[in-house]
């Protein structure tokens, strides 16, 4: 029997097609004519005042931190139901993480634990879009503003979700993404930084590019360029951005699939799901999902461990998602301890992910129902 992966990297069909272009451009380091694409694509599409890929999502991450200034000793809420990058990229700036728990219906930051958390100290709120389900955003928004905190929404699941009408990622002063091989859309490794306030655009560039004043540079603003602020080499290849611009420009094909694949767990495990006590993925009326995942909230640890075993038995690979931030290693130095979060504490322990990729086919999604029917 062959073995269903819990994922497995998609390429649309013109990838290898735009790699050989990029070569051909002679182009292949970052900022070259299909990232270029990537930029407008973005920008026009989700209608953000400036979008840069990056290596990665974490990357992209501490460029926000780096445009906030952020300093030795301000504070950072994050949800402790969230990936490391996250909260590294603050931490690597001296931040103190401040954690949050999570909804117990979306898994997204509790917007209702929130304003306790703020101090003087806090200087960044960052939501993470769990599954690309939209945190409450009108909410969360409304008390940084009252408390003159910045927001940064960790949109690494969320690319054309929608909370309200409006998309994931253009309600914040600035938002990342991934491109990850697990993502919806992915060139292996990537990222990409969202600004939706133009006075970052001109420091974003130049910390992209290692400090440097390069891309005006490029536009003929300046006649050379050199060294003006602190910076990184965040740019990705024009050949990652060749494999990416291939999946974005049939992302609408790219969603219904996914939608396709969401809506077949959701419909063929329902009877199943109640009759053992098992809960679906909530998604509010007023979300518009990115169908990035599909997992389930077993009763228990011990169920959820079984049913991990009984699915590999049958050559069917899960998986868990995040622990707690707080219990972890780093999270405990950061003073997190046992009760903090009891939602994260909770959900950690019970969530199951299915398989889920973009060219899952009907045939093994009905192999993945048929073991899950078997267990009880």
């Amino acid at each position: 029997m062959s073995t269903i992966p819990f994922n497995q990297p998609f390429a649309a069909g013109k990838e290898f097609e735009y790699i050989r272009q990029a070569i051909k451009n002679v182009h292949t380091c970052g900022d070259g004519p299909f990232t270029k694409k990537c930029h407008t694509f973005l920008e026009q599409t989700l209608g953000v005042d400036k979008a840069l890929l990056t290596t990665s999502c974490t990357h992209a991450l501490e460029m926000a931190a780096l445009l906030l200034n952020v300093q030795p000793g301000d504070e950072v809420i994050v949800p402790s139901f969230t990936f490391v990058s996250t909260v590294n990229a603050f931490v690597l700036r001296g931040a103190y993480p401040v954690f949050c728990d999570v909804r117990p219906d979306t898994l997204n930051l509790d917007e209702n634990k929130l304003e306790k958390l703020i101090t003087p100290r806090t200087k960044v709120i960052v939501p993470v879009h769990y599954a690309g389900v939209g945190c409450e955003m009108d909410a969360i928004m409304e008390i940084a503003k009252k408390s003159g905190v910045a927001v940064v929404e960790d949109n690494a699941h969320g690319l054309f979700g929608k909370y309200k009408g409006k998309y994931l990622g253009t309600f914040a002063c600035m938002a990342t993404q991934s491109f990850h091989e697990t993502k919806n859309f992915n060139c292996g490794e990537g990222g990409a930084l969202l600004l939706n306030d133009p006075q970052y655009i001109e420091r974003a560039e130049i910390i992209r590019e290692k400090g440097t004043n390069r891309s005006r540079f490029y536009r003929g603003q300046v006649d050379k360029y050199t060294w003006v602020d602190i910076g990184s080499s965040y740019l990705p290849s024009d050949m990652l951005a060749a494999y990416l611009y291939a999946q974005l420009e049939v992302y609408e094909q790219i969603q219904a699939k996914r939608q396709q694949i969401w809506e077949y767990y959701y419909e063929h495990l329902q009877d199943w799901a109640e009759k053992y006590n098992v809960r679906f993925p909530i998604v509010p009326d007023d979300c518009e999902q990115a169908y990035h995942m599909f997992y389930i909230l077993m009763p228990s640890l011990e169920k959820r461990q079984a049913l991990i075993a009984h699915l590999k038995a049958q050559n069917i690979i899960s998986a868990f998602h995040y622990l707690p931030l707080h219990l972890s290693q780093m999270g405990r130095q950061f003073g997190g301890k046992e009760g903090d979060c009891p939602v994260t504490e909770d959900v950690s322990d019970r969530l199951l992910r299915l398989p889920f990729y973009n060219d899952l086919t009907e045939a093994d999604q009905a192999r993945v129902v048929a073991a899950i029917s078997e267990f009880h």
